[in-house]
């Protein structure tokens, strides 16, 4: 059996996912890799593709009576509950509020959806809601619905937050993969791999001599200066499960065009580096929660970074690459430190789970 062949499930049906290799779902089928785009394009979207859906953007945009709306959700499952810098509340809000920044639109409401574990101490619940309302008052957004499930005790690894998010776009834009252009300059606002770290730094009982803490924080602030300033944005992509590497990745088959980044221009901290190293990690591919990229015109760089560097979230801001071209495929490469190029591939298996 080749792994393209199709392979016939119960009543008839027919799975596109090769499932002469994965019989049953992995980890890894959610991590932000290749696994969890092969579950994606080939079972998901096919089934559900729509205009809408096929655009393959971190929200959608729904023009309903002439006003443009954007929407998203995500689930929140993250181990532990409690990191440093952050907790699985603040997570939510300041997710979905990322993914309605990346269309471009300001985040107004949003929803949540709780599944807690029957045994969860009600302290470490009132906690987490706190850090709800606490991260929706700076991102200036307002939890106007949700609903709450508990399942017995064993079955739901403390609790899981479903956050989805409604946004308006204030301007005419155009911000998604497909929009993007051979020349576009990528910046990053920031430090790479401080999420990833400080979460597995807690799972593994490691201590640095600095403590590393997320990076976590909503985004919508900085995306906005750059709108109101009228910078000519093509794309933005946050980065998240499977980090930098991936995210470009996606973005690049998206638009198939070749992404050229510099290692030297991307920002990773010393510690982070070090923890990367003794873990065996590369930092491109650590989740971050407070990060994300934005495709510019190249006339527009410079003063994209300037307005980028005066945000809180944007300190470390740089330059880090280009789009070169047209490709029949899409691709990722990398000139290294000592100057040679290289593909940066995605991640095939699970690199870190339970991150967000």
């Amino acid at each position: 059996m080749t792994e393209n062949k199709k392979v016939n499930i119960a009543d008839g049906l027919s799975c596109p996912v090769p499932l002469s290799d994965y019989k049953n779902v992995l980890l890894a089928h959610g991590g932000g890799g290749k696994l969890m785009h092969d579950l994606i394009e080939k079972m998901i979207v096919p089934e559900f593709g729509n205009e809408l859906l096929d655009d393959m953007h971190d929200g959608a945009i729904l023009d309903i009576n002439g006003v443009k709306i954007a929407y998203t959700t995500d689930s929140y499952v993250i181990d532990p509950l409690f990191f440093p810098g952050g907790n699985i509340g603040d997570l939510a809000v300041y997710g979905t509020v990322n993914d309605l920044s990346m269309c471009g639109a300001k985040p107004l409401y949003l929803s949540a959806g709780f599944v807690i574990e029957e045994g969860l101490p009600m302290e470490t619940l009132y906690k987490i809601i706190l850090s709800m309302k606490e991260a929706g008052e700076k991102a200036k957004i307002k939890i106007v619905t949700g609903d709450t499930k508990v399942v017995n005790k064993g079955k739901g690894d403390g609790i899981y937050i479903n956050t989805s998010g409604v946004g308006v776009l204030e301007r005419d834009v155009n911000i998604t993969p497909s929009n993007i252009k051979a020349g576009d300059l990528i910046l990053l606002n920031g430090d790479l791999g401080r999420h990833g770290i400080a979460v597995m730094s807690l799972r593994e009982g490691l201590e640095f001599e600095n403590s590393i803490e997320s990076d976590c924080a909503p985004l919508n602030d900085i995306v906005k200066s750059l709108l109101d300033a009228g910078i000519r944005i093509n794309c933005m992509r946050d980065l998240t499960r499977g980090g930098l590497a991936s995210a470009l990745n996606e973005i690049a088959k998206t638009c198939s065009m070749e992404i050229h980044i510099k290692e030297k221009k991307i920002p990773v901290r010393e510690d982070v580096q070090g923890a990367c190293e003794i873990l065996g990690f590369d930092p491109l591919y650590v989740a971050n929660e407070g990060r994300f990229v934005a495709f510019v015109n190249p006339e527009d760089a410079e003063r994209a970074l300037e307005i980028m560097e005066k945000d809180e979230n944007g300190e470390g801001s740089a330059i880090i690459g280009e789009v070169i071209e047209n490709t029949d495929y899409g691709i990722v490469t990398m000139e290294s430190l000592i100057g040679a190029n290289r593909i940066v591939d995605m991640l095939s298996g699970e690199q870190l789970p339970r991150i967000c």
